[in-house]
Parts: structure tokens; C-alpha cells; sequence
């Protein structure tokens, strides 16, 4: 303490007098203060067992792996989906041709909201943001020549993903590969719909019941699937702060558990089976920090809140994508520099999965190459870049151990709160988690305007822009799944598809697990939009109420 004081007065007070620092105070992406220097001073008490232990023993703080990526590299997996079933198909294949390890489903506007291509409100969006998938048919050309016993697939869907879910095992089943054996998360994750991203269908209650039934089904029959991916990636590109991120994505977990073990799960049974999804945004090492703190939180929050007992249930195991919202449309070459920095914080917090963005996505969906740019610097970072032959290599480090500590005890208090408001469905109702992330969104707004934030090529560093190649969907590809559609409802047998939906409905008033009846309307052949109505009769869909 003394040995610092006097460096502060015979060395720091006199520069900074002739020589002033560049802000009088300097705070992160998400505004939280940072100090000058950060020193053992900084970590009182500090205890190395507690705090860290080893990768692969509890707390995990250092990763859930005794070895990290000296194993196993982690699984690139670009998100990808444009236009018809066929388009997309052919993209996956390039992909893995270029050594991409994983799929990841991006599915359009239609499909996520659970209509179909031929619905009055999917006009216009076809294809366009992802993906169309309206049938079984459809899944079943975008999986055309893939072996789903030999890949491992992520589809971010919500409100309908039991049905794509159903989709997906029905194609492995043709393919002759059993549900026991298939690898691949679904996202399934409602609650960041009502607070972030808005793609819901149903109201909360019935989407909790649906996503339980999920964990039911999964635990049972598909047991390598992961169930849900809890995503805070979409409450961070809302506006959200790490800590935000990082508090609400937790408490969402929370919820998800309880709402499992009221139904009468055994939470070793299907916790293992939970996992996550992080964004990874511009502040290199709050990120980097915020990784290492969910690692911890949720060890602690599986371990004493719900008694797990089995190791596998106290894992955090996440899926990162770079931060889409940080990507600029002027300038766009820059965007590969962000992405690079956004994927090495990533990888230095230990993920287990990867999606880099790509530079021309504030114009479109990625075109070819592009997305092998952003393939190609998961690559580097994984060959080139020697980040990968050690271990949490920032563990120790002064700053580091003590912003993961910042971040832990701030996540913590916003989950307090909403413990106090009676769980995160009742805070969503009530608009908590919403007006938190407005007022953050709009405090970085007002940063940049004022140019304490500086956003190269933005508002600092301005040139006449450059025009990058972008990709165009075919419109083509409107007509192309309308008429499939049509053929599939010709060609089906219409009395068992209705049969099998009017059972549907009956399980759904019974409150029975609906996710063998839904597999049976999909293998008839019943559309998403059939299934998604049949369940919306029983109840009814949902309007946000106005919060601001």
C-alpha cells in the first residue's frame, strides 16, 4: 500500500500534471468504470481455490475441461440459412468443405413465427432472413447428402422449435440414424424472446410448458441433443450491458430449472443437457471476464440454489457468436478486424462453439465470400495464433480476476431483484428486464453522439464509403416453396393429418407431453403453421403489454 501511494506521488501525480491522460475517466463498452492500474491491492483475500481451482474441478472458472483445446478445438459453426431448402443445402456444403465443423440453422421470418410460406403474413419474406422451412419436405432437402449421425446441428428457433426439433429427428429417422444418437442444440429459448428479440407465438406459461416438455422428451429419448440453448446473445444486441447480459441469461437458467423440477424432473437428469449462448462484444477483456464469470455463477447456482448432484449438471457450456450489432455498415472492410478481436475474447473465455460474422452483414445475408473470410479467422485464431495451447492464459492476471469478481457480484444483485419480483416470467410481465436494457441502450447512444465512444468510421476517422459484393436471394424462390408446399398438402393424406392434429389439440387441453404428438404430425406431413394453429386454439397467442 505505501510502495503504491509513493509511486503515485513522486511518479504518477507529476506526469499526469505535464502530461494529462486522454479521458478523465475511462469506463468499458457496457460503462463500467476502469481503474488506472490494477494491482494485487486490487484482490484482498484472494483465494486461488476458491476464486479459480483447476480447469475441470469446480468452480470451473477456468474451464470445464481439464485440457481445453490441447483436446479439442471448438466446433466452428457459421450460422447459415438464405432462400429455399436447396440453396441453403449447398451452402452448408461449401462450408464444410472449407473445414467449418458444425451446422447452425438460420431460419427465416415465416418459420420463426410459425406460419407457413403460404400464409398472408409471410408476403415478402421467403427466404429473405433465413431459411424457409414450412414441412418435413423441406427439412428434408436441407439435410439432403448430410449424415445427421455424423454432424452435430444448432437451430435457433423459439416460439415453434418443438416442431422444427420434430423435423429434424424425422429426417434422421429416414436417414436411418436413431434419436439416441443424434448431436445438436435447439435454441428454445422463450423467455429472451418476451424480453429481447420478440419472436414469441404463445403466451409465457404455455411456452414454459412446451419447452419443459422439450427437456422431458430430450432427457428420455434424444439424450446427446441439447434441449436449449439459453441465449443472452439477443439481450445484448437489444442494448444490453455484460452484466445484463450475463445476469438475465443466468436468471433465465434459473427459471427454466424451476419450472422442470415443479413438473417432477430430476434436475441431474436433464440439467447436463442445458446449455448456452454469449455474445461476444467489442471490450476485449470485459468479455473475456463475463465467460469466466458465468463459468462460476452457474457452477455455484447448480450446485447450492438446486442441490444438483451429478458434475455434468454444474457446466456451463456456451455457444458464442461475434456481436452482429458492432459490425458497421461504413467502411465494411473493418468489420474483420472487430470480428478477429470479438473471436479472440471468445476463445480466451473458453468456449466450446463459435460463430464468427461475417463483414457484409449490416447489408445482407452473408455472400460466399465473405463467410469464408470469417470461417478462415476462426482458422487462423485456431492454428496461426498459438491462443489455443494453453489454458485461461489471462487467469491471474490482476485486472482480469478482479473485473470477473465486478461482473460476478453485479450479475448477482440484478438476479436478487428478480428473485425479489417473484421469478422472470413475473419480471417480464411486469417489464423489468426491458426497461433496464432501454435505459442502457440509450446511455451508449447518447456516448457515441457525444463522442465518448468512438466508433471508427463513424463518428471518428469519417471517408466516402466503400461498396463490398452482397448476396441477393432469388425471388425465384417465393414461387419454388409455395408450389412445394402445395404438392405436399396434395399428395399427403389429409383424414390422418387431421386426425393427428385433432390429438394434437386433446393432449394440449390434457397437459400431456406434447412432443410425441407433434412428432406424429410431422411425419404425416402436417405443416408448421397446421401444428402452430392447432396449439394456438387451445392458447390463444400473445400481445405485449405496452411497458414505456
Amino acid at each position: 500500500m505505501d510502495k503504491k501511494k509513493d509511486w503515485e506521488r513522486k511518479n504518477l501525480e507529476p506526469y499526469v500534471k505535464s502530461s494529462p491522460e486522454r479521458q478523465k475517466e475511462f469506463t468499458s463498452v457496457s460503462g463500467r468504470k476502469i481503474k488506472r492500474l490494477y494491482t494485487p491491492l486490487d484482490l484482498d483475500n484472494f483465494s486461488y481455490l476458491e476464486k479459480l481451482g483447476f480447469p475441470g474441478e469446480y468452480p470451473f472458472t477456468r474451464g470445464i475441461h481439464p485440457t481445453l483445446y490441447r483436446g479439442k478445438l471448438w466446433t466452428m459453426r457459421q450460422f447459415s440459412g438464405f432462400g429455399s431448402p436447396e440453396d441453403t443445402n449447398k451452402r452448408y456444403k461449401y462450408l464444410l468443405s472449407q473445414g467449418q465443423t458444425g451446422l447452425s440453422v438460420a431460419f427465416d421470418l415465416p418459420t420463426l413465427m410459425g406460419v407457413d410460406a403460404d400464409h398472408p403474413l409471410a408476403t415478402g419474406e421467403i427466404g429473405k432472413c433465413g431459411v424457409a422451412i414450412s414441412s418435413l419436405r423441406d427439412m428434408e432437402v436441407l439435410f439432403d447428402g448430410i449424415n445427421l449421425g455424423e454432424i452435430s446441428t444448432s437451430m435457433t428457433i423459439n416460439a415453434p422449435a418443438a416442431v422444427l426439433w420434430a423435423m429434424y429427428i424425422a429426417v434422421a429417422e429416414k436417414q436411418g440414424v436413431s434419436p439416441k444418437v443424434i448431436r445438436g442444440t435447439i435454441q428454445n429459448d422463450i423467455l429472451k424472446e418476451y424480453i429481447a428479440q420478440k419472436e414469441y407465438v404463445f403466451p409465457p406459461e404455455p411456452s414454459m410448458k412446451l419447452v419443459v416438455d422439450t427437456f422431458e422428451f430430450g432427457s428420455k429419448e434424444v439424450p446427446q441433443w441439447n434441449t436449449i440453448s439459453i441465449s443472452g446473445y439477443h439481450i445484448r444486441e437489444a442494448g444490453a450491458t455484460a452484466v445484463q447480459e450475463l445476469a438475465f441469461t443466468l436468471r433465465d437458467g434459473i427459471e427454466y430449472v424451476e419450472w422442470a423440477i415443479k413438473r417432477g424432473l430430476n434436475v441431474d437428469e436433464f440439467a447436463p443437457r442445458l446449455s448456452f449462448f454469449f455474445n461476444s462484444h467489442n471490450d476485449f477483456f470485459e468479455e473475456i471476464a463475463k465467460f469466466r464469470a458465468a463459468r462460476r455463477m452457474w457452477a455455484k447456482i447448480m450446485k447450492e440454489r438446486f442441490k444438483a448432484k451429478n458434475e455434468r449438471s454444474w457446466w456451463l457450456r456456451f455457444h458464442t457468436q461475434t456481436s452482429g450489432v458492432s459490425l458497421m455498415a461504413q467502411q465494411p472492410y473493418n468489420n474483420i478486424v472487430r470480428v478477429a478481436i470479438q473471436a479472440l475474447a471468445a476463445v480466451l473465455g473458453g468456449t466450446q462453439s463459435l460463430h464468427t460474422n461475417s463483414m457484409d452483414e449490416t447489408y445482407a445475408l452473408p455472400a460466399e465470400q465473405a463467410v469464408t473470410i470469417a470461417l478462415r479467422t476462426q482458422q487462423i485464431l485456431a492454428y496461426e495464433s498459438g491462443v489455443a495451447n494453453t489454458i485461461d492464459p489471462l487467469g491471474g492476471s490482476y485486472y482480469m480476476e478482479k473485473i470477473t469478481d465486478e461482473i460476478e457480484e453485479k450479475a448477482n444483485e440484478y438476479i436478487k431483484k428478480i428473485d425479489d419480483l417473484g421469478g422472470m416470467v413475473r419480471a417480464i410481465e411486469a417489464g423489468f428486464p426491458q426497461r433496464e436494457i432501454q435505459e442502457s441502450s440509450y446511455w451508449y447512444q447518447k456516448a457515441v453522439e457525444r463522442k465518448e465512444k468512438i466508433i471508427v468510421g463513424v463518428n471518428e476517422f469519417i471517408m466516402e464509403n466503400e461498396k463490398i459484393p452482397t448476396l441477393v436471394v432469388d425471388e425465384a424462390v417465393v414461387e419454388h416453396q409455395l408450389q412445394r408446399l402445395k404438392d405436399v398438402k396434395n399428395e399427403r393424406n389429409t383424414s390422418y393429418v387431421k386426425e393427428n392434429l385433432e390429438t394434437l389439440k386433446k393432449a394440449a387441453i390434457d397437459n400431456e407431453n406434447l412432443m410425441p404428438y407433434i412428432l406424429k404430425c410431422v411425419k404425416s406431413y402436417a405443416t408448421l403453421g397446421e401444428i402452430m394453429d392447432s396449439l394456438r386454439e387451445i392458447w390463444g397467442g400473445y400481445q405485449e403489454p405496452i411497458q414505456f
